[in-house]
């Protein structure tokens, strides 16, 4: 049986979107586990996971609550987190604790800054980077907004120019209507990204008075 060679083509990005998309899900997954163990360590499993769902992290981040504890175990066996303790009470099921290593406060600081510098895809990752603004130098969080800023304004000025192209003319309106809405968002999201910037810089405090400041913590 022959394959059509479009439907193979279609099939192949399909795929490679969806394995795209799993992957950038996958990574933000991590990091924020990283960056957890390392703020509440030595920390349980169960705990990570509760502080993640107090952030909703399952809805906006798409992170799965059941896939935590695997995450946990990769991570060890990575060398990227280490058990110090496991402990069990009564029939419960036993409770690992665990605290990051060097190479895993490196690997998540790696993800961070890939989260905070590249801009593109969904913008689950970047959410899950900003969660942990503090870990980074305030200098470096508003550089990385002002870097968002030019590349957000590089699409804005291509999708402006696309709208205005004489093919773009021969589309029903209402695809130009959508582009618009694109515009909006990133011009938005680049207000945004200077306020931000300006507020980090000026030495605001991040955590409210007598609020948690974790070790890992540069300036809060």
């Amino acid at each position: 049986m022959r394959t059509n060679p479009s439907l193979a083509v279609a099939a192949d990005g399909f795929f490679s979107v969806k394995f795209g998309y799993y992957s950038r899900v996958m990574s933000a997954t991590r990091m924020m586990i990283l960056g957890l163990v390392q703020w509440m360590q030595p920390v349980h499993g169960y705990d990570v996971r509760r502080e993640l769902l107090s952030w909703n992290a399952d809805k906006w981040a798409h992170v799965q609550p059941g896939s935590i504890y695997h995450a946990l175990r990769k991570l060890s066996e990575e060398e990227l987190i280490r058990p110090v303790a496991t402990e069990q009470v009564g029939a419960r099921p036993a409770r690992t604790t665990y605290e990051i290593t060097d190479k895993g406060a490196a690997e998540f600081m790696t993800l961070l800054r890939d989260a905070w510098w590249q801009v593109g895809g969904s913008p689950e990752r970047f959410m899950a980077g900003f969660s942990f603004l503090p870990a980074l130098p305030r200098a470096e969080a508003a550089a990385a907004l002002r870097n968002r800023i030019v590349q957000l304004t590089v699409g804005v000025q291509q999708l402006r120019a696309a709208m205005s192209a004489d093919w773009a003319r021969r589309k029903p309106s209402y695809v130009s209507w959508l582009w618009e809405l694109t515009i909006d968002r990133h011009e938005a999201e680049m207000a945004w990204c200077e306020r931000t910037a300006q507020r980090i810089e000026s030495g605001e405090r991040y955590m409210p008075d007598g609020g948690a400041t974790p070790d890992m913590w540069n300036d809060v």
